[in-house]
């Protein structure tokens, strides 16, 4: 069993024809059941600063403006991840194995990525010698 996890958000975009990504937040887990809850907590932080409720007190009026019915909706994308509790397992036994997690979704401009990792899987990566293959 892995004991702690190292979790990233990340968003990226293009600037000047490069891609950029935008750090929006790390988090050493000491369990995996923080690391899951940080993941869901980052998710719909995410999903709320896109997608706020029109009857949030904080916005002005007409800040909110509606989009096409087919234009990517990250912010479902994320709040249906969030409430899956199948996903929610998948992800859960994937980093109990060792493995490194990775939820993506993106809308036009912009793509939108939390990752997760064992501490413990990334030690042993760096504490094994590289494979190492003669060429002839």
């Amino acid at each position: 069993m892995h004991d702690e996890f190292l979790c990233h958000v990340t968003a990226y975009g293009v600037c000047d024809g490069r891609r950029i990504g935008v750090p929006l937040g790390t988090y050493r887990a000491p369990t995996l059941a923080l690391a899951l809850w940080w993941l869901r907590d980052r998710a719909s932080w995410i999903a709320e600063r896109l997608d706020p409720q029109p009857d949030t007190p904080h916005l002005p009026r007409g800040a909110l403006t509606p989009v096409a019915d087919d234009a990517p909706d990250v912010p479902r994308v994320l709040r249906t991840w969030c409430a899956d509790a199948l996903q929610q397992e998948l992800v859960a036994d994937e980093l109990a194995a060792g493995r490194l997690v990775r939820i993506a979704t993106s809308d036009d401009t912009t793509e939108y990525e939390l990752l997760a990792e064992s501490v413990d899987a990334l030690r042993m990566q760096r504490a094994s010698p590289p494979l190492v293959v003669p060429v002839a």
